[in-house]
């Protein structure tokens, strides 16, 4: 098993590269990044951090072999492929201006990737999300079910944290779902939460589930004002156990941004959702029920993916 991690160098591939590593289900990680010129300079952080990790298997006791590199031919023969590749948005920078660079940076990505890998799994991390996860679908010319976006699991991991330091319970016990687009207008659902199968609603009141949901959909934004930078430790996580769960044919449910085809009366977009994660990629996509008030806030956000793609649309004409 031999996986790919695209933007190896920054701290969210990075530690995508390394959680695999500490899983030890793959033979090989590849991690990929731009070589970068400083004062004269030429430093390698792919490769830096690959050898930096590599050195830690002894101590973490795993077999995974990380390999740096800015060579795309290193990357042939991947079964699964990571792009985490791309620009944080910066001040002065506009929402269209993060969309317009950071699509032409997957747009590249991919099609170096593919041209080795013609046969791989995709994961996307870069923002924005689901419209990146449509960059790489229209250039990689995959099959639907072997490109989908890391967002859904990273949301429900952070709901799962705030619920059990509120409940003083192990977040292990505790399973949820997230639909919808990765930001602010995700669609938490109460209703399918639970601790060991007990109803979350039987062991929190309401207004203070409502304000866990509403950290919930800053969660992102809360550690960028603590830290002044993004967050990589929980996005990495929540890639490596997508990887795994395609790499091991598990057969996970879990909240993915899929590419939908009129389920949920979505058509042509990628957004969250629960799908089956195993060999080859998403083998199903899940329609659960939804009540009134749930398929509204679904299809608000699926409204808020549609203008931010709408507007891809635009500027690739």
């Amino acid at each position: 098993m031999k996986i790919t991690v695209v933007g190896a160098g920054g701290n969210v591939g990075s530690t995508v590269a390394l959680a695999i590593a500490q899983r030890d289900f793959a033979n090989e990680v590849v991690m990929v990044d731009i070589e970068i010129k400083k004062d004269d300079k030429t430093f390698y952080p792919s490769v830096g951090r690959a050898l930096d990790q590599w050195e830690s298997a002894a101590i973490h006791s795993f077999d995974t072999h990380l390999v740096g590199t800015t060579d795309y031919d290193d990357t042939a023969g991947s079964d699964i492929c990571v792009i985490t590749a791309g620009v944080p948005r910066r001040p002065g920078m506009s929402r269209d201006d993060l969309l317009s660079i950071n699509a032409r940076i997957v747009k590249e990505v991919t099609g170096k990737l593919i041209e080795k890998s013609p046969n791989t799994v995709l994961i996307l991390v870069s923002n924005p999300l689901d419209v990146m996860a449509y960059v790489a679908r229209e250039t990689s010319k995959l099959p639907d079910n072997k490109v989908m976006g890391m967002a859904g699991i990273l949301d429900t991991a952070r709901y799962r944290a705030f619920l059990a330091s509120e409940l003083n319970v192990s977040p292990k016990d505790i399973q949820a779902l997230i639909l919808g687009g990765h930001g602010d207008t995700m669609v938490p659902l109460p209703r399918y939460t639970t601790v060991s199968g007990i109803p979350v609603t039987q062991l929190i009141g309401k207004n203070k589930l409502d304000e866990i949901i509403k950290r919930t959909k800053m969660g992102g934004g809360e550690i960028v004002n603590l830290e002044g930078t993004s967050a990589w430790y929980a996005p990495g996580a929540a890639a490596a156990q997508m990887a795994e769960a395609i790499a091991l044919d598990q057969n996970r449910i879990f909240p993915c941004a899929a590419y939908l085809d009129g389920q949920y009366g979505l058509k042509g977009m990628f957004i969250g959702v629960p799908v089956k994660l195993g060999e080859g990629g998403i083998k199903e996509i899940i329609e659960i029920e939804l009540n009134d008030e749930e398929r509204g806030m679904l299809n608000e956000s699926a409204d808020h993916v549609q203008s931010v793609l709408d507007n891809f649309k635009k500027m690739a004409k």
